[in-house]
């Protein structure tokens, strides 16, 4: 679901980087309290496991592209908050360092993936399990969070590319960035995530917060009984 440069208008993406800083911030002083020596560890663990899956990447039309993310799983095992820093940080290194999203699209890819992304995830997640500790429950409540999670962050960001045909036009009336516009990019984005790429995320979600279950129950940020963020 990376944005490069060029697809999004300044009307886009200077506001959503005006949206994004309160969050970052938001984010950095919730993490900051509840950081720890044998927390570190996991917050690492966790942005180099959603490097590594995103680096599956299949191109899709439109100007973006296909992949697992991870930021629903992070926000199951270590909470919402700590997704928004995990998942930037990925963003920005992929960025600057491998050329996958672009510099003016930073704040529109965090805010679909590190934004949007783990904050519906665990809602879902919370909404379907509750406090059950069932292990059938909990598989199908981090399977329905990574599933929605991911195809509601691929539909945020093909309304970010399907209205640039709107509100940024040259003279001549056509389009000056993303040229798809929301009846094309929609389908697109949607029928992709939902056969494909939002499964491949469920399914992960599910097997590694299955994997937290049994060997580390009592690490799960989901599993606490208070609906805190």
């Amino acid at each position: 679901m990376h944005i490069p440069d060029g697809y999004l208008s300044p009307q886009t993406y200077i506001p959503i980087y005006g949206i994004m800083v309160p969050f970052w911030g938001m984010a950095l002083k919730k993490v900051k309290n509840v950081l720890t020596s044998n927390y570190v560890p996991y917050i690492a663990m966790s942005s180099v496991f959603s490097f590594l899956i995103m680096l599956f990447n299949i191109p899709i039309p439109g100007g973006t592209t296909g992949h697992a993310v991870g930021a629903g799983l992070i926000a199951i095992i270590l909470g919402p908050w700590v997704a928004v820093i995990s998942i930037s940080i990925v963003l920005v290194i992929q960025a600057l360092l491998f050329g996958d999203g672009g510099i003016t699209a930073l704040a529109a890819n965090c805010l679909n993936m590190a934004v949007i992304m783990p904050f519906t995830s665990y809602f879902i997640f919370k909404l379907i399990n509750g406090t059950s500790k069932s292990k059938t429950r909990i598989n199908i409540s981090s399977f329905a969070a990574g599933y929605i999670g991911l195809l509601i962050a691929a539909l945020a960001t093909a309304f970010e590319l399907g209205i640039q045909p709107i509100i940024a036009k040259g003279e001549d009336g056509l389009p000056l960035y993303a040229p798809y516009p929301l009846s094309i990019a929609i389908p697109v984005m949607a029928l992709e995530h939902l056969f494909i790429f939002s499964v491949v995320e469920g399914l992960i979600t599910m097997a590694v917060v299955s994997y937290f279950l049994k060997y580390e129950p009592e690490s799960i940020y989901g599993l606490k009984s208070n609906f805190s963020l």
